[in-house]
C-alpha cells in the first residue's frame, strides 16, 4: 500500500516578540526620563504579562507617550498594529492608560478569514486550530494565492506565515 505524501500546507498566526515589547518599553522609560517636557514627572511605563500601563500628569502626555512607544516598538521591528489602546482613566492628580499588545488571532477574525478564504472558491482547507489557522492545499502556488489575499485584506491585526511545508 502507497503511502499517502501530506499535502504542502502552512499556518497563519499573530506573534509578538515580547523580548523586544520589553526592549522598547525600556528604551520609551529612558527617554521619557530624559526629556526636559517630564521633568519632575511622575511619568511611567509599566509592562507586564501582555499590556503597557502608562502613568502621566494629564491626557496630553500620554499621547505623548504612545507616540515614544510605538516609535520604540517600530525601531524594534514590533509591528504596531498588534496595540490595542483602552480609554485613559484620569483623576485629580494624574492619568494612566492600557496599552494591550494582542497576540494570537481570536475567533472571530479567526471565522471571518476562513470565510474570506472559502468566498475565493480555491482548493484549500482552513483549519482554526486554537489562536491560528492551517492552511492546507494540493499546490504550493494556490497557498502562495492564499497568503497573497490575505496579505492585501484589511485585517486589523498583523500576520505571519510560519511552518511552510511543501
Amino acid at each position: 500500500f502507497a503511502l499517502k505524501e501530506p499535502m504542502p500546507s502552512f499556518d497563519v498566526v499573530s506573534e509578538v516578540n515580547m523580548q523586544e515589547v520589553a526592549n522598547a518599553v525600556n528604551q520609551a522609560t529612558r527617554e521619557v526620563e530624559t526629556r526636559f517636557d517630564f521633568k519632575g514627572t511622575n511619568a511611567t511605563f509599566d509592562l507586564d504579562d501582555a499590556s503597557v500601563t502608562m502613568h502621566a500628569p494629564d491626557k496630553f502626555q500620554l499621547g505623548q507617550m504612545y507616540d515614544i512607544l510605538t516609535a520604540k516598538l517600530a525601531g524594534r521591528k514590533v509591528d504596531v498594529g498588534c496595540l490595542e489602546r483602552e480609554l485613559p482613566q484620569e483623576n485629580v492628580s494624574d492619568a494612566r492608560q492600557v496599552v494591550k499588545v494582542r497576540q494570537g488571532i481570536e475567533m472571530d477574525l479567526a471565522r471571518e478569514l476562513v470565510k474570506m478564504i472559502k468566498q475565493t472558491k480555491l482548493k484549500v482547507q482552513v483549519a482554526v486550530q486554537g489562536d491560528q489557522l492551517r492552511v492546507t492545499g494540493k499546490k504550493r502556488d494556490i497557498l502562495q494565492g492564499v497568503i497573497a489575499l490575505l496579505k492585501e485584506a484589511d485585517v486589523e491585526l498583523p500576520l505571519q506565515y510560519i511552518n511552510f511545508r511543501d
